[in-house]
């Protein structure tokens, strides 16, 4: 009957030790983790940090807008004929009143001398008329038909003259010559696009906002313009603004001059458009670099001293407990003190994780509402590694946030 139950209690017994040898092993495993741990150095991530300070903002209006030239027109004759002259080229400075072109005219310059030369001949009868009725030989009415067929010839000489000119195409104002349309030999007819001319010296920019920002706009208010929101670098103001509100659109036409001495902006081109209102000072301000958004909101890590364990010395005092004695030579055979890395100096930093409520943007900076107060210093680069309470380092020798400030700062 014993020997019946020696063998299940063996087994048990068994079980039981492997269990105990288990439990203590995985006890064991898990202390020597946590002490591996603890004593393995923190990973110090490098990142670039600004110190927040109290900037001028100078908020504006923006949009985009469409360039047209101050004066601009497609030029087109306004008679029939064959080219006979074309007295330009693509891309031409023009003078005003230049001569462009010029259609056969040989019928109107005939005509036109036949007109001269009548006119002639009706001027050297109204003398005589004159000369006669001064001696009391010729009458009244002769000198008034002499004098009468001298005004008509005059007539006609100014209406050959102005037909001839129907043949000529000129300038009416200086700028620069486009593309020719034509050929020479030619037929043109009335209203055949010639060639375009504009006037590049100063442009105009037409573009439109909201109705609710209307009553921000006024007349000479100052106006930057750029191909990108990168690069406002032309200059203007605003010149006319509608009085009237799209009802369609709920939109209002704004107009703008440029001055495009360089030539660097051509007509219908489209621009990035900044109207400029009044400067304000004290903006919390950080770089859009240093913003991060999550689907709880925006948020930023800022840089603070790492609170001291318990137990653990403080950094002066670390530093008080490392210090040698003045005079004290290191012990024979001892090693040298390790140096530390350069940046180790003061005491760790951390980072914090700051949600912030964002107000305007402009050119890669962006106003802070609310999370962050000037002298708060905040990462603006490397925060993609971080978490809560990382260790830091500071490094600004690449920050990418410098040319959005020195462009924000020479608005």
């Amino acid at each position: 009957m014993i020997k019946r139950f020696i063998l299940p209690f063996i087994l048990l017994v068994l079980v039981a030790a492997v269990a105990v040898v288990i439990v203590g092993w995985n006890i064991a495993r898990e202390t020597m983790t946590a002490q591996f741990f603890a004593n393995m150095p923190a990973n110090v991530l490098t990142v670039s940090a600004k110190k927040i300070e109290p900037t001028t903002w100078t908020p504006g209006v923006e949009a985009i807008g469409t360039v047209g030239a101050s004066m601009g027109v497609d030029l087109t004759m306004e008679t029939s004929g064959v080219v006979k002259e074309i007295l330009f080229k693509a891309n031409d400075k023009i003078e005003s009143g230049q001569l462009l072109v010029r259609l056969d005219d040989a019928v109107e310059q005939a005509d036109l001398i036949v007109a001269k030369t009548k006119a002639t001949l009706d001027q050297q009868a109204l003398t005589r008329a004159q000369a006669l009725r001064k001696t009391g030989v010729g009458t009244e009415a002769t000198l008034d038909t002499a004098n009468a067929n001298a005004e008509t010839s005059i007539a006609q000489v100014a209406k050959a003259q102005a037909t001839a000119n129907l043949k000529l195409l000129k300038a009416p104002f200086a700028g620069i010559a486009g593309i020719p349309k034509i050929e020479l030999g030619q037929y043109v007819t009335p209203g055949s696009a010639i060639v375009t001319l504009q006037d590049m010296e100063t442009m105009r920019v037409d573009f439109t906002v909201p109705e609710q920002q209307l009553e921000k706009l006024k007349v000479g208010q100052p106006v930057t313009f750029g191909p990108t929101s990168e690069d406002m670098s032309f200059k203007g103001v605003v010149t006319g603004i509608d009085p009237k509100i799209d009802p369609s659109s709920r939109l209002v036409s704004v107009r703008a001059r440029i001055d495009n001495p360089e030539g660097r902006l051509s007509p219908g081109q489209f621009v990035q458009v900044r109207v400029e209102l009044p400067k304000e000072d004290n903006v919390i301000t950080v770089p859009q670099t240093a913003l991060t958004t999550s689907l709880y909101g925006d948020y930023v890590y800022t840089v603070v001293p790492a609170k001291p364990k318990e137990g653990e010395a403080k950094p002066a005092d670390k530093a008080a407990e490392t210090k040698p004695a003045e005079g004290a030579k290191p012990a024979d055979g001892a090693a040298p003190a390790a140096q530390k890395p350069a940046g180790s100096e003061g005491p760790q930093l951390v980072v914090n994780q700051v949600f912030v409520k964002i107000g305007r943007r402009f050119g890669g900076v962006a106003e802070i509402v609310d999370g962050v107060k000037a002298g708060d210093e905040v990462v603006t680069a490397g925060q993609n590694r971080l978490s809560n309470g990382t260790l830091v380092k500071i490094d600004n020798t690449v920050d990418p946030s410098k040319p959005a400030e020195q462009k924000a700062s020479a608005q």
